[in-house]
């Protein structure tokens, strides 16, 4: 079945134009090894065996360690065009399968470490997987386990390789049994070539496989390179999830690297453990979703490590509200990047010169000039500039199709090649995308539209209130009505659900638009790059209204702080800052 592609002028358009340098993943770094074969490439702080206080590769020894991979993995039959899911955290060895796989024309399907039997089973069956890498243990999760059943599931799943130790019955082999002497690579990729699958981000059933070309993911690492002057002297902490597009590409690891620059590994995103490593290594740049630029935020005012090599943060994968824009540039003395894009394609980055305003208020324009971009009605009409409608988009490094999925391609791009993207925005008059939610975020109340966002942004105004996510809840009168779960700060004031709508009230927004219901929660469910898992909440907040159980009620209903939390979210807990029951 073939993969959906640019149609033939359009490539030759995109060529003509630069943005497509004829250049493939696994040349991009033999070059770099080239030319600067001491520089280091990749910090990974984590113990290992023989380095008991981290790895620090170089660029020369990436090179070569992908080089002996590679001939490791042709030698077991794994060739071009086959597929091999990759689930590996922050460690070096993500990198050093990445580029032998690069290197012979095999795909890696990236997936994420929070992805377990049923996600692991549909990326290895839907793919028809050759090969499935993983790590021995992470996060107290045993992964050895999980292969052996997905193995014994999947028909094409040949091998399956750990790093950090095989066991596993003889089933498995462990990555250090795999490389030997590098070998020619006698049918190397092609720039127009596949290079990998990506997961998409849906929220709903499972994640499409996103096709990306050498040439068009390449392109997009340049281009934000560019936008985010990221040259051979920065140092990019790579704290997100690394198989995630947004630390892969936006500039992320892959940016860097392609800069020659050093890339950074943090096990974990929280600011106890990333800080140190920002502080010891002087990074220069990272990149957060929301609620984790929220907890760097609260924690960088204790003031206990130096932060100051930090020059940009990066904030994407989901709307960074006004307010808590706002609070990046005094908490962490650094310039905020806002990020707005998809796998799919489109990216958008406020500019490093922009002033503040369009900083905290936008999502950013376009990498490229011909990032075509259209906000449409329900109709698929153009709607002037100002206007909120559908983003649909087009562009250079924006597929044109999902791999194996002719059914949903045919409803998520239009016949001239725009892709839905599903979300809802409004574009200014010097093309700044300002993002009001995604489609199904817009709650409708008895025939009136409420966007999540704007709640959310009026809620984080509020003193006592860390997070926000605001989701649907059924009812029978109107349909749907707004839910607001909300963190609050540690050690904030009391308050409760009436004085949160109170707030909101006073801050002059339409009565339809004032929290029908507030919850008070410690923590949000989250998605395994750590976004909010608005699918969680809304199904928790409907089961407890289904369930009507007995608990502590508001006067208007909502849930007081102490009270049972709705099925599968944690308690709120007084000593966030909630009041006792």
């Amino acid at each position: 079945m073939s993969t959906p592609t640019w149609p033939s002028e359009y490539a030759e358009r995109y060529r003509a134009a630069g943005w497509w340098r004829g250049e493939t993943f696994g040349g991009l770094l033999r070059d770099r090894a080239a030319r600067h074969p001491d520089r280091i490439a990749i910090v990974d702080p984590a113990p290992a065996p023989g380095a008991p206080e981290g790895r620090r590769w170089s660029y020369g020894e990436l090179d070569a360690r992908a080089d002996r991979l590679a001939a490791g993995f042709l030698a077991r039959g794994i060739g071009k065009g086959d597929r091999v899911v990759l689930q590996l955290p922050n460690v070096a060895e993500f990198f050093e399968v990445m580029f032998a796989l690069f290197r012979i024309g095999a795909l890696p399907v990236f997936a994420l470490p929070a992805h377990r039997e049923s996600e692991v089973r549909y990326f290895c069956d839907f793919s028809e997987a050759a090969a499935y890498i993983i790590p021995a243990v992470h996060g107290g999760f045993d992964y050895r386990e999980l292969a052996t059943t997905v193995r014994r599931q999947v028909p094409t799943l040949r091998h399956v390789f750990v790093a950090g130790g095989a066991d596993g019955a003889g089933e498995h082999t462990a990555l250090t049994d795999v490389a030997r002497e590098p070998v020619p690579i006698t049918d190397p990729p092609a720039p127009a070539d596949l290079a990998f699958l990506q997961l998409s981000g849906g929220s709903t059933g499972v994640p499409k496989l996103i096709p990306r070309t050498h040439d068009d993911y390449i392109y997009s690492l340049w281009g934000s390179n560019e936008i985010c002057a990221v040259d051979e002297d920065s140092v990019y902490l790579c704290a997100l999830p690394a198989a995630h597009n947004f630390p892969l590409s936006s500039p992320g690891t892959l940016g860097a690297l392609y800069a020659g620059a050093r890339v950074v590994l943090s096990p974990q995103p929280s600011p106890d453990v990333a800080f140190p490593l920002i502080e010891r290594e002087r990074v220069t740049l990272t990149g957060l979703v929301p609620p984790l630029a929220l907890a760097w935020i609260e924690a960088a005012q204790r003031g206990e490590h130096d932060l100051s090599s930090l020059e940009v943060l990066l904030v994407g994968g989901a709307k960074f509200s006004e307010e808590a824009a706002r609070r990046v540039r005094p908490a962490l003395g650094c310039t905020l990047q806002q990020v707005f894009g998809m796998a799919e394609g489109l990216v958008n980055y406020t500019r490093l010169d922009d002033d503040e305003e369009t900083i905290v208020t936008t999502q950013g324009r376009p990498i490229s000039p011909d990032d075509e971009v259209r906000v449409v009605d329900d109709e698929d009409n153009d709607l002037p500039a100002g206007a909120t409608g559908h983003l649909l988009t087009r562009g250079p490094y924006t597929i044109r199709g999902y791999w194996r999925a002719p059914e949903h391609n045919a409803t998520a791009f239009t016949p001239d090649g725009f892709y839905r993207t599903g979300d809802v925005v409004r574009q200014t008059a010097a093309g700044y995308l300002v993002v009001e939610g995604r489609a199904k975020d817009q709650i409708n109340r008895g025939g009136e539209k409420v966007a999540a966002e704007e709640i959310e942004n009026h809620i984080l105004a509020h003193p006592a209130v860390h997070d926000v996510a605001v989701v649907s809840m059924p009812d029978a009168y109107l349909g749907e009505r707004t839910c607001a779960y909300i963190v609050l700060r540690e050690g904030a004031a009391p308050v409760r659900s009436l004085a949160i709508k109170k707030f909101v009230r006073e801050r002059g927004l339409a009565a339809y638009k004032v929290p029908d219901r507030v919850e008070f929660i410690e923590a949000f469910p989250q998605t395994g790059v750590g976004k909010v898992s608005k699918k969680d909440l809304r199904a928790a907040i409907t089961a407890q209204l289904a369930a009507r159980p007995a608990a502590a009620k508001a006067p208007d209903g909502s849930l007081e702080p102490g009270a049972a939390a709705p099925a599968g979210l944690p308690a709120p807990q007084p000593h966030a800052g909630a009041p006792a029951p």
